[in-house]
């Protein structure tokens, strides 16, 4: 694989670049979660509550 750079390099906004990696990010980690990821949930509210509760033991980690 080379390491060379682009001699066009693409324009793009780097603050909503990492806003949106955050945002993926969280997505992966709450997905680690196999109650969420398979989806053992059938009622939406209980879903929801999963994804709650896990993203506040993410964050608080």
């Amino acid at each position: 694989m080379s390491t060379e750079t682009r001699e066009d390099q693409i324009d793009h906004d780097k603050t909503l670049y990492r806003q949106r990696h955050k945002i993926e990010n969280t997505f992966r980690r709450i997905k680690d979660w196999r109650r969420i990821h398979t989806r053992y949930d059938l009622c939406a509210h209980t879903f929801m509550s999963a994804i709650t509760i896990a993203a506040t033991v993410i964050f608080w980690r």
